[in-house]
């Protein structure tokens, strides 16, 4: 195996930092020349998952609701279930 396809699987991982690290100086730079330009596209990309996560959040409170109710109709069912067992033993 030759040396420079060894070094290309450790290093790789090196390279791909040096990117994310300019793609990062380049958001910053752009947060500064432009703030209300990049915090409107901050909003705009994160106002779905936003919307995603109320939509989820309401229909998981709906599901708690739902489950609790019938828990408490199967509660009473069996309550009045042993109360009719107790008047015919009387």
């Amino acid at each position: 195996m030759s040396r420079k396809g060894a070094r290309s699987g450790c290093f790789g991982a090196s390279r791909d930092m040096i990117d994310i690290k300019a793609w990062a100086d380049y958001i910053v730079e752009w947060a500064a020349k432009d703030p209300y330009g990049f915090l409107t596209t901050v909003i705009l990309a994160l106002t779905p998952l936003f919307l995603a996560s109320a939509v989820l959040s309401w229909k998981l409170a709906k599901m708690i609701e739902a489950k609790e109710k019938d828990q408490k109709k199967k509660q009473k069912r069996q309550e009045n279930i042993a109360k009719a067992k107790r008047t015919k033993k009387d």
